[in-house]
């Protein structure tokens, strides 16, 4: 079977229209379809109205707005023939049994032979579905079940049946996974699958055990978040995200299938409090609340937590449990601390766990089906066996503990959790990970050589070089990895350090480039302000400049070493990481890339070459448009003004963007913003984002030159003055603070190239040199020491 070169999408609700954008944000034509309303004169509406939102939401379903062009709105009356010119019609109807299978015979009768249908239930069985369809269909039907939204969450359920062709299955996974960028986890036809089927029984468990033990909303979050390796959500927070009145629907869905003696059916059951806020209008972040909701007083926003006895609500308080701290030291620790909040922990956890250990091989035919469902579909950073595992020490397994405090309690020890008593779930031995199989014995986790991750190179490397802040990893084929591991990846002196000996090490040995990246959830958000503040407070200031300069020197050398560099980037680069992809030959970035200079948010400007760079990227672009300089050349005979009135969009440009602090939504943004150059690709799938940085590595590596350093010629004095009319007028407009406006006209003063002119030649290192001047001016400001300090108390920009 061929390529998936067009799909159609039949529903254009918010799931039907965000599934849609997701296509498109592949690059995909995509048909949208829906009913036509009833008086209606245009047939199209519904659909266009859901691309109208599409563009409107945020977060935003498309990677960036020019994507809806790809989607194409129709409706079934006037357009199912034209589902005979796509490879991949998606159902995503209201979710009743009848008008499923009413339009899958319409479907039927127009669609191109080999085509593959799917509908995006979540709550039917497939093989209800398609009960009354001929063989036919059967063969081309499966279940693709989309997690919402389906842009960010990563988790795809594919469901097949009997009938279903295996090459179908084969396209259909190999498209998910490298076009959209999903985790496929293929599921067996059962009540929820498997992400939704145990996530449900977790919150329904975790509201209801912190109502019966007195636990406060705050206080469940704390413990059932960042302790567990979940979402700091936790289970009210997520409750309120997904929709309060969406969790009962879907329990009475899973009811009406589930076995009778499932253990569902036993827990289940909807507080009063909880039906009387849906019906009061509380059913989370879409309606007026949930059980967080902000309220303004005395004209200030207040955020506020319901009482989950009393229903009233009072100001969110800081939890203080001891069980929380107590987790550092593992999950075990948090399940067995005496305080409520470990005793909340581990009356939901074992519930939870216990519950899907007994659902093996029901649901699913091996574990990591199950882990990667949770992990995925969930955002949990554990899967339901790795949790286990994580309950054991050196002294046992983890499954063996957890059997033994289950037996304690009188409970049943699913088969799953005896057969793992021994050994455990996961084991890794002679550089290889195996785990256990439904049967008991174990089989080895396969490394795809496309989908690759720095843990599974550590299970048989060794480092080239290590520090407190930094590791270099030979990744084969003459390519080595630079990985971040300080917290958030900031950069700090042990990073530039190693940046330096991976320079010499790649240079010096029989090495073809290098790439930078790690299995973080980001690639890096800056510079360690803890380590500027403290130094600034002690008054250190030659420590400040020294390690500006020794950042803008490293960068240099990474920028013109003899062999190419790639910043595999996904997640936050930030600042200093953004500064140190802009001084890489290329980024490999994933989709989901946020990128930006963002000093003036901590007082500072950027100081490792970030001003000069962007300044390089957005003139060398304003210079390719040549019809802009030929039009300008005819209305002014004065050269130097022609050039100053060539090169001020592009100082504009970089200065809004710094100014202003601004953040790209997606990898797409970023390149909008020259953050990514030509050479620069994307990643769909993060699992997927250092195997390919590592090609491009090699593709650039073939007939590598350094590039040439630049120089600028700025208008000094005029572009100055224009940036700073500009800043005036915020400020008199209360868009800028005082501070706003002090580091903004600093920033004026680096790209208008201070008291140069259009006619002189600035050089790289002299635009270097004056940041590196401006940065140490704004860093002995104290109102920028306040803001630093309050990003690091707060996590949040301080505007003074």
């Amino acid at each position: 079977m061929k390529e998936i070169q067009k799909v159609a999408v039949i529903g254009s609700g918010v799931m039907g229209a965000a599934i849609a954008a997701h296509f498109a944000n592949a690059g995909v034509l995509v048909l949208l379809l829906d009913i036509v309303p009833e008086g209606t004169t245009n047939r199209n509406i519904l659909a266009e109205q859901a691309i109208d939102r599409l563009l409107a939401t945020d977060p935003a379903p498309l990677t960036h707005k020019r994507h809806a062009k790809l989607i194409t709105p129709g409706n079934i009356e006037d357009h199912l023939s034209h589902l005979a010119e796509v490879d991949w019609i998606i159902e995503v109807v209201i979710e009743k049994l009848e008008i499923k299978q009413q339009l899958y015979k319409k479907i039927d009768a127009v669609r191109k032979h080999g085509s593959i249908v799917s509908s995006n239930t979540s709550t039917l069985p497939l093989h209800l579905l398609i009960s009354d369809m001929p063989a036919s269909f059967a063969a081309d039907f499966m279940i693709t079940h989309f997690f919402n939204p389906p842009r960010y969450m990563r988790l795809l359920e594919l469901v097949t049946g009997q009938a279903t062709r295996q090459d179908a299955i084969t396209v259909i996974t190999s498209f998910v996974d490298k076009r959209l960028g999903k985790q496929v986890v293929h599921c067996k036809d059962t009540p929820g699958f498997i992400a939704n089927r145990i996530g449900c029984f977790w919150l329904e468990v975790g509201v209801l055990e912190a109502m019966r033990m007195g636990v406060t909303v705050e206080e469940a979050d704390s413990v059932m978040g960042k302790p567990v390796g979940i979402p700091k959500t936790g289970v009210f927070g997520l409750m309120d995200l997904i929709g309060i009145d969406l969790m009962p629907l879907i329990a009475r869905s899973m009811l009406a299938t589930l076995p009778e003696q499932d253990t569902f059916r036993t827990i289940y059951s909807e507080p009063p409090l909880i039906t009387r806020m849906i019906a009061e209008g509380y059913t989370g972040r879409k309606g007026k609340g949930g059980f967080y909701r902000l309220n303004k007083k005395d004209g200030q926003k207040i955020k506020e937590v319901i009482d989950l006895q009393t229903g009233e609500y009072h100001p969110q308080a800081t939890p203080k449990l001891e069980s929380v701290d107590a987790a550092k030291a593992g999950l075990r620790a948090l399940v067995t601390y005496p305080d409520k909040g470990g005793q909340y922990a581990w009356s939901v956890l074992s519930q939870t766990l216990n519950y899907a250990a007994s659902l093996i091989p029901e649901i699913a035919d091996d574990i990591i089906s199950v882990d990667e469902a949770m992990k995925c579909g969930y955002n949990w950073k554990y899967g339901i066996f790795e949790l286990i595992d994580r309950l054991g020490d050196d002294a046992q397994t983890g499954a063996a503990w957890f059997a033994n405090e289950l037996t304690k309690q009188g409970k049943t020890v699913p088969d799953i959790i005896q057969k793992a008593i021994a050994k455990g779930f996961y084991r890794q031995e002679n550089g290889k990970r195996y785990y256990m199989t439904v049967k008991g014995d174990y089989a080895p986790i396969d490394v795809d050589p496309e989908a690759w991750t720095l843990a599974d190179i550590k299970l048989t490397a060794k480092p080239l070089a290590k520090n407190g802040s930094a590791s270099l990893w030979d990744v084969g084929d003459g390519i080595v990895c630079i990985e971040f591991t300080t917290k958030m990846n900031s950069v700090d002196p042990g990073i530039l350090e190693m940046i330096n000996t991976a320079i010499n090490i790649v240079k010096d040995g029989e090495y073809k480039g290098l790439m930078i990246g790690s299995d973080a959830d980001n690639f890096c958000v800056g510079a360690n302000l803890g380590f500027l503040l403290f130094a600034a407070n002690t008054g250190a200031w030659k420590m400040i400049e020294d390690i500006i300069k020794q950042g803008q020197d490293t960068y240099m050398a990474l920028k013109y070493a003899p062999f190419p560099v790639v910043s595999a980037v996904g997640g936050m680069a930030l600042g200093g990481g953004c500064e140190l992809m802009l001084h890489s030959d290329a980024v490999q970035a994933h989709i989901e890339a946020y990128a930006g200079l963002v000093e003036v948010g901590v007082g500072v400007i950027p100081g490792w070459g970030g001003c000069t760079e962007m300044l390089v990227r957005a003139i060398a672009a304003r210079q390719q448009d040549t019809s802009t300089t030929a039009k300008l050349g005819r209305m002014f005979s004065a050269i130097a003004k022609v050039r100053t009135l060539n090169v001020m969009p592009a100082i504009a440009k970089v200065f809004e963007m710094i100014s202003t602090a601004k953040v790209s939504k997606s990898a797409e943004e970023a390149r909008d913003m020259l953050l990514l150059n030509h050479k620069s690709h994307i990643s769909m799938n993060r699992k997927r984002l250092l195997a390919d940085a590592k090609q491009l590595t090699l593709q650039l590596a073939a007939n590598y030159q350094i590039p040439k350093a630049p120089t600028l010629a700025l208008p000094g004095k005029t572009a100055k003055a224009m940036l700073s009319m500009a800043v005036d007028s915020f400020v008199k407009s209360g868009k800028a603070t005082h501070h706003d406006e002090f580091i903004a006209k600093k920033l004026a003063d680096i790209l208008s190239g201070g008291d140069t002119d259009i006619t002189m030649q600035l050089t790289e290192q002299q635009s270097l040199d004056h940041e590196r001047s401006v940065f140490m001016e704004l860093i002995h400001n104290p109102d920028s020491l306040a803001r630093m300090e309050h990003m690091l108390e707060t996590g949040k920009p301080l505007r003074n």
